[in-house]
């Protein structure tokens, strides 16, 4: 036997097999597992990157200590990566993108850091720096931006269809994103008004025992929208804005009757409308108009078990053209940490129930679950 050819385990190992095969035992074959041998590679970037780049107090770079499977050193501005080849290719790859981000104006946090490995994780074509450096407005040092890859995809789609359905549950950024936009198109003169619409459906509450005119009924349903224009505009500014018309807040009911021309339309809340309401919103599209429709269809607060119109118009309205649906899940949810990990986890008990439900209902020979 050559000894240029490599062998696992000693010689000795070998003869004592052998013995145990001799003395009719069964002899078990392991074969060594392969791994990637470890390699060390550099990356030298722009040292004027380096601090953005790596954070106030290494935050970023800690992050990336925790995400990536290679080693990664920082000596100046010469980043080494130490591990399996492939590990680095990531490596290398996160950190291209990251600094792609700071050379495109965008900040570099902890958090975006955690995104862009996601994004390069699920092998999409997107670059993460295009995705995490789209400015949609800036107001006072503070720039709206998507933040992951399908909130990209639907401000795209937002620019590219006249009528977007945005779906996904509690902060992904559907409606803040689309306000966003709206603001966006009322300042670059492309329509003269926005119109901020939601159902006001009573969440388990009972409207008519609120305290006030019919104004201080329906005004907590729509103060998340108020919230979000004081985020994006000058607060002296809305009320002569809403004054003069130009940004109108109102209850759906409000839209019956009307033809809405040369304006930026968001219906809220849209899991709770009925189809009827829908169809009757969708058809006050005017020219030189846009619809964005957001909501979550697991959080349907419809009485009496009735159909949800937003759930109803991902079936009826799929094939229309110019007419988009984008879905966003919790990995597209912007609070905090937790509120993804909430969502996910009532998704796998209400996936659960529905089994139960069903395997239940055959067994007793009805008709099986239905969810609306």
């Amino acid at each position: 036997m050559s000894d240029n050819i490599p062998f696992v385990g000693t010689r000795g190992d070998d003869a004592q097999d052998t013995t145990r095969a001799s003395r009719g035992q069964k002899r078990q074959s392991s074969r060594p597992v392969l791994t990637e041998a470890r390699v060390t590679e550099s990356i030298e970037l722009d040292p004027a990157v380096m601090f953005p780049l790596l954070g106030s107090a290494d935050g970023n770079l800690r992050a990336l200590e925790q995400v990536l499977s290679a080693e990664i050193h920082v000596r100046g501005n010469v980043v080494t990566f130490e591990g399996a080849p492939s590990d680095i290719a990531v490596g290398k790859r996160v950190l291209t993108e990251l600094a792609a981000v700071v050379v495109a104006g965008g900040p570099v946090t902890p958090d975006a850091v955690r995104r862009t490995v996601a994004m390069l994780s699920r092998g999409v074509s997107e670059s993460p720096a295009e995705v995490l450096s789209l400015d949609i407005l800036s107001r006072r040092g503070k720039t709206i931006r998507p933040k992951t890859l399908n909130q990209k995809r639907y401000v795209d789609a937002i620019d590219a269809n006249t009528i977007v359905f945005g779906v996904g549950p509690a902060g992904t950024g559907k409606t803040y994103l689309a306000m966003a936009k709206a603001v966006q198109a009322l300042q670059a003169k492309q329509v003269s008004r926005i119109i901020l619409t939601r159902p006001a459906v009573e969440a388990g509450e009972r409207l008519g025992f609120l305290p006030g005119t019919l104004h201080d009924k329906i005004d907590p349903y729509l103060r998340p929208l108020h919230d979000a224009l004081h985020d994006m505009m000058d607060v002296e500014a809305i009320p002569k804005l809403m004054q003069a018309g130009i940004i109108e807040v109102a209850p759906l009911a409000y839209m019956r009757g009307r033809t809405l021309n040369d304006a930026f339309i968001i219906l809220d809340e849209a899991q709770n409308t009925t189809a009827e309401q829908m169809k009757m919103f969708l058809t006050r599209l005017g020219f030189n108009s846009k619809i964005v429709v957001t909501g979550d269809i697991t959080q349907v607060d419809l009485p009496g078990g009735s159909r949800s119109g937003l759930r109803a118009a991902t079936e009826i309205l799929v094939d229309i053209d110019d007419i988009h649906f984008a879905k966003l899940d919790s990995s597209d949810v912007v609070r905090h940490r937790l509120v993804s990990d909430i969502v996910d986890a009532y998704d796998r008990f209400d996936a659960a129930d529905a089994k139960s439900a069903n395997r239940a209902a055959r067994r007793s020979g009805g008709p099986r679950a239905a969810h609306h």
